[in-house]
């Protein structure tokens, strides 16, 4: 506990010339129901609109009013540390990333989850969310919905490319499928994020953790895993898919891959469902014709190892209540009205995030719009968070330096250079 008392004075020393958006209120306005500020993430409006009938179905114990952070996550995190460090008592709730969590949990930026809201919101919610949403194994923020990524194909281009989609599917057979039809993979080489995401996903599938000690007393002394076969392993895989990832590969994300495979310029994607809603919208305008649709297919995140399931990355919201919120009991009454059933399943289908909660996801509404959603569900349960550590941060940047651009890794040796590059880092020895 010290070393994180230390951390957090730290970050609110850095703090000081943050500048606070918006007020709670004005003395002397007037009285009324406490009104409950929660940040969000952009969307579609969907927030929004759960914030008014959440609202509306309190009976006048509150009002929850919406304020929209940055696009990125990063930044969100960075505005959201820099407030809670100067203790600010105007965030109630806030829509978390879920590899944030563990900081704002062990910087005690987040107020405790009452047992009885632990309880009745992780009922019925897939494995991995809970998980996400957990630290040191405390319940710590409120599953709101959760995200993987599936493996997308286009059927018109599976025969003579040996991919059988009804079977387990590795990542060394697509490498070979997009050779064999001189076409590509569309997934995520830039160094960003979603770089990470990869990594990890690729680490756990082969039974692996980039993270061994998520919380040493000395953040120096960190445990990684970047060392081991199954981390040796992954580098190999990124390495070889960017040989099959087009020309662009380094600077590739999931905005360019949508497109790519929309196209028929790759004939695989590993990438969210993001890309279902997108394709739905340009049949919709008649940018993109109803065969295009008709020609894609799903299938189970890929293998690492063809004899161990895959580990899909966890994506999604989960909903913290602030540490220094004067009404954090109805804060987590607010929570459990957003994070119902019915809110999630009209949030899926509204703004096509997918639900926390199993059941949303075999809901008959949600599978004729989302006909993949079932093995959302099923890739959900099997889903491993980003490495749960408070230096989340300081790991995710050496990983997008040292593995950048991933045609030019060393796989026996770009794993042990990033543990050092990582440890230096929070020794303060090294910038990134």
């Amino acid at each position: 506990m010290p070393n994180r008392r230390r951390w957090r004075r730290g970050l609110a020393a850095g703090a000081a010339t943050a500048v606070l958006l918006g007020l709670a209120g004005c003395a002397g306005g007037p009285v009324g129901p406490p009104v409950l500020n929660w940040y969000i993430n952009p969307d579609d409006g969907g927030q929004a609109e759960i914030a008014a009938r959440c609202s509306a179905a309190s009976g006048g114990r509150y009002s929850i009013v919406t304020s929209t952070l940055p696009r990125e996550s990063s930044d969100q995190r960075q505005q959201l540390v820099r407030r809670l460090a100067a203790e600010d008592s105007s965030i109630d709730i806030m829509s978390i990333d879920p590899p944030y969590v563990p900081e704002f949990a062990a910087a005690q930026f987040l107020a405790p989850v009452p047992e009885a809201t632990a309880q009745r919101t992780t009922q019925g919610v897939a494995r991995s969310a809970v998980e996400g949403a957990t630290w040191e194994g405390k319940l710590v923020t409120v599953p709101f919905w959760a995200n993987t990524q599936l493996l997308w194909y286009r059927k018109s281009q599976l025969p003579g490319s040996g991919l059988d989609p009804s079977k387990p599917i590795t990542w060394d057979q697509l490498v070979a499928a997009a050779k064999a039809k001189n076409s590509q993979v569309a997934a995520q080489g830039k160094r960003a994020e979603s770089l990470t995401v990869w990594l990890n996903a690729l680490v756990e599938s082969g039974g692996g953790k980039i993270v061994t000690d998520p919380s040493p007393e000395d953040p120096k002394r960190i445990g990684l895993g970047l060392d081991s076969p199954a981390a040796t392993h992954a580098a190999e895989i990124m390495k070889a898919v960017s040989g099959v990832g087009g020309p662009a590969f380094s600077t590739t994300a999931e905005d360019e891959n949508a497109p790519a495979f929309q196209s028929g310029q790759a004939m695989t994607a590993v990438i969210w469902p993001f890309i279902w809603g997108k394709l739905n919208s340009a049949v919709a305008d008649g940018s993109v014709p109803q065969s295009t649709k008709d020609d894609y297919g799903w299938a189970p995140f890929p293998r690492t190892d063809p004899d161990r399931p895959p580990a899909p990355p966890l994506g999604g919201i989960s909903l913290g209540v602030g540490a220094f919120s004067p009404h954090p009991d109805l804060a987590y009454a607010a929570t459990e009205c957003i994070t119902s059933a019915e809110n999630q399943k009209d949030y899926f289908l509204t703004n096509g995030n997918p639900a926390a909660k199993v059941a949303v996801l075999s809901d008959p509404d949600v599978v004729k719009k989302f006909p993949m959603a079932p093995l959302i569900a099923q890739m959900l349960q099997l889903a491993k968070p980003r490495p749960p550590t408070p230096y989340y941060s300081e790991v995710s940047e050496s990983i997008q330096r040292t593995y950048h651009p991933t045609a030019g890794i060393d796989p026996p040796t770009v794993g042990p250079a990033t543990a050092g590059l990582i440890r230096a880092v929070l020794a303060k020895e090294k910038l990134l």
